[in-house]
């Protein structure tokens, strides 16, 4: 409730999950998923409010991006999430051999701000030790043609196999090829114009990478602004990436349910039991325009982030974000009007509220124990 004593949308969102509603109360779905055990590692994971921060400023200098910087926040930063004595006990934590690895990149800041080959290659590295077999690694983002056009499959290590659900973007996005059709969010809201009875319309399908590929899952998303969601990090890069039909959630600058949306999706077993670790790569980051980085935008933030808990770590991600946005004169997300760079009426950083009210990790900043490291000073 805001200071004149209304209720907001946000309000009435966590409200009603605060009252009991579940996920599949606030978005039918996942009925086959549903039956599955919780596991040990889903999310929050093993680790509920831990975030770990690394900040080291030699990462990327002169316009480049630096492989043993980057590697020494890595090794760190896993140490200290894990609290394990060295960088190999620290995989060891999560992953053996036989596990099947996916790792979820983002590209879609290209090419300025997308997951970095040097982050990808350490965290092989890291999976590598722990005894997992290259074969047993798969990267993944949900467009090929995005992959390709980054270069993704150019970097990739050998031997580490690379997937993706369909072809690339269409304005309808209802293919089920590349989907799983047992695997399903089934939400109110379709496209206008679409048949609200028509079952296509009003679910997104989980794709078969996450449902039938791997067994575990890395979640590595980038720091940046985002017009309709309000921010674009852990959660959303799990919601809008292993699942089909999210143009929905977004489909102009007012009708807008990101704030339901990402933690809808986010809920569904399939998703929230094989999702144990979660590496926000902050070397870079955009506080204006997202998900597009445009380069008045970026900024330098020479930081990772590491935590099981998506939630916590995208609080933290969030408040970094709102930090560089009133440095550069910018109003908070929530408060700020549309512009030429950032369209939306309003934009819904909340799902991130929400996602703790569901149980999906730590909101409140109180029970939030944010540890940050500073390496080559």
């Amino acid at each position: 409730m805001n200071p004149k004593g209304l209720y907001t949308r946000r309000d009435w969102l966590v409200a009603a999950v605060a009252a009991g509603l579940t996920a599949r109360q606030l978005a039918l779905g996942a009925e086959t998923a549903a039956k599955l055990p919780p596991a040990k590692l889903a999310m929050p994971g093993l680790w509920p409010g831990r975030v770990v921060a690394v900040t080291h400023p030699g990462c990327r200098t002169d316009g480049q991006f630096r492989a043993e910087p980057i590697a020494a926040v890595m090794r760190r930063g896993m140490m200290e999430l894990t609290g394990a004595p060295d960088d190999t006990q620290a995989w060891r934590t999560l992953f053996e051999r036989g596990d099947v690895v996916g790792i979820k990149v983002n590209p879609v800041g290209g090419p300025h701000v997308i997951s970095s080959p040097e982050v990808l290659h350490e965290i092989v590295r890291g999976l590598e030790a722990a005894g997992v077999r290259r074969r047993d690694i798969v990267v993944y983002d949900r467009y090929r043609r995005q992959f390709l056009q980054w270069g993704f499959d150019k970097w990739l290590p050998d031997g580490v196999r690379w997937t993706w659900a369909v072809e690339d973007h269409d304005n309808t996005q209802q293919k089920i090829d590349g989907y799983d059709p047992a695997h399903y969010m089934d939400m109110a809201v379709t496209l206008p114009g679409q048949n609200p009875e028509d079952e296509k319309a009003r679910r997104s399908y989980a794709a078969r990478f996450i449902t039938q590929d791997v067994g575990k899952l890395i979640n590595l998303p980038v720091l940046k602004h985002h017009q309709s969601a309000g921010v674009t990090l852990a959660l959303k890069n799990l919601s809008h990436g292993l699942v089909n039909n999210v143009a929905r959630s977004h489909s102009s600058r007012s009708l807008n349910v990101c704030g339901a949306f990402i933690p809808a999706v986010v809920s569904m077993p399939i998703i929230r039991n094989k999702t144990v670790l979660h590496i926000l790569d902050g070397i870079r980051g955009v506080y204006h325009g997202g998900p597009y980085a445009r380069p008045q935008f970026i900024w330098d933030h020479q930081t990772m982030y590491f935590a099981s808990d998506p939630v916590a770590l995208d609080h933290v991600g969030w408040k970094e974000i709102e930090q560089r946005r009133k440095l550069a004169g910018l109003k908070p997300i929530v408060e700020a009007p549309p512009d030429e760079f950032s369209t939306f009426v309003h934009g819904q950083p909340e799902h991130i509220e929400i996602a703790g009210a569901l149980g999906l990790g730590v909101f409140a900043e109180r029970r939030i124990r944010l540890r940050t490291v500073r390496l080559g000073a």
